[in-house]
Order: C-alpha cells, then sequence, then structure tokens
C-alpha cells in the first residue's frame, strides 16, 4: 500500500442540519454542501481539507436507506487538545462516551457521541 489506508469518510445522519450544526460547533468548522450530479437524492456536506496535507477528508452524508448510528466504523479527528473539543460536545447536542484518555506516545483520546447517534473520536498529542 503506497499510501495511507484511509482515503474519504462518510457519517451517515438522519438529520443534515442537526448534524450540521453539531460538526460545525464542536470542531469549529465550517461544512460545504456537496453534490451528486447524477443522483439527487444524495445529500452531502463536505468538512474543510487540504488535499496538499496529511490525512482523509470526508463528508456527512443523508441517503435512503443509510440510517445514523449503529455502525461499526470509527473515524478520528485530529485536534490540537482533544480536550477542547470534547467539551464542546454536550452543548452541541452530542454526548461523551469516553472522556480524554492518554494512549501513551500515541497521545490521547476522546470519544463522543454525535447528535445522530454516531461515535466518533477525538486525538491529539497533547
Amino acid at each position: 500500500m503506497a499510501n495511507n489506508p484511509v482515503a474519504w469518510f462518510e457519517i451517515y445522519v438522519d438529520d443534515l442540519t442537526r448534524a450540521k450544526q453539531f460538526y460545525e460547533s464542536v470542531l469549529s468548522v465550517n461544512l460545504d454542501v456537496l453534490s451528486d450530479p447524477s443522483d439527487a437524492s444524495i445529500e452531502m456536506l463536505s468538512f474543510p481539507s487540504d488535499m496538499e496535507k496529511y490525512g482523509a477528508s470526508g463528508a456527512l452524508v443523508k441517503m435512503e436507506g443509510c440510517t445514523a448510528g449503529g455502525n461499526s466504523t470509527l473515524i478520528y479527528f485530529s485536534c490540537e487538545d482533544c480536550a477542547v473539543e470534547e467539551s464542546k460536545v454536550e452543548a452541541a447536542g452530542g454526548r461523551i462516551q469516553k472522556p480524554k484518555m492518554s494512549i501513551g506516545e500515541y497521545g490521547f483520546i476522546s470519544l463522543a457521541i454525535d447528535s445522530e447517534g454516531n461515535m466518533f473520536g477525538l486525538h491529539s498529542m497533547k
């Protein structure tokens, strides 16, 4: 494998507006409409990205037949200090599953549940 293993991620949601507000609040970013010209039934909002930098980008997706929550995929958002983003989760409509904890030489993580019932992670080195 010549590249990093993750190329893209999708977080399936039931309420796109609510999920947009949640992630914009917690991560302090703006999500943009990402349309599929071949299928108007799929609604997507993309996370900001820079294709010249390390890491994968992705989108919130509302699609018939793909409900939120209960999936077995976990993504981690990079943070300077995951405690900062963790502190915004409950006010944005989510809940903390596992507060900030050390993972040794690999830094720190927090696990949270978003406004749609999806678990996600926050990762930082401090």
